[in-house]
């Protein structure tokens, strides 16, 4: 029997599709728990910057904004231990398309705002100017982390695959 070009593509994608998937993880797990942990020292910072993108009052935005960063250190913790990988994933997809339309919406109003994804956030000095464009293309990569966990979630060294007492076999997608 001969081995072809697609199966020898297909058995190599089965090789490295979990350390892709592991390297996926850990990497979004990073950005979370620095995204909460360097807003997490002052929650009313955070909560002000929220309140900066003017779409919700601002008792609500206020308690996003204090609730967020210890929404993002659980997400944070939970990918680095690989539990419920998928159901993080999802979430974490969510939220980043919810901050992909906050930082839009901001640049489409004319606002002159710094994101608070990583700090402090809200309004900027007289004379800076927003970086909505990066802001926006950084996020679309954390999303492109996010989907590649909603598709294939298991992955080495993680909870997960402990817990369901094995590894996954070549070319399952759980």
């Amino acid at each position: 029997m001969t081995v072809t070009a697609p199966s020898v593509r297909a058995a190599r994608w089965a090789v490295l599709r979990p350390w892709l998937g592991a390297a996926a993880r850990l990497g979004l797990a990073a950005v979370w728990l620095f995204a909460g942990a360097s807003k997490v020292g002052d929650l009313a910072a955070s909560g002000r910057a929220v309140n900066a993108y003017q779409v919700m009052p601002y008792d609500l935005a206020t308690a996003i904004g204090a609730a967020l960063p210890f929404v993002e250190l659980a997400l944070g913790v939970l990918l680095i231990v690989g539990l419920a990988t998928r159901l993080i994933a999802g979430v974490s997809a969510a939220l980043l398309v919810v901050f992909v339309a906050g930082i839009a919406s901001a640049w489409a109003r004319g606002l002159s705002i710094d994101c608070g994804c990583f700090g402090s956030g809200g309004q900027l000095a007289a004379g800076q100017a927003p970086s909505y464009l990066p802001e926006i293309l950084r996020d679309l990569g954390f999303l492109v982390l996010a989907g590649f966990l909603l598709i294939w979630p298991r992955t080495p060294f993680a909870l997960d695959g402990w817990l369901a007492g094995k590894a996954p076999e070549e070319g399952e997608d759980e």
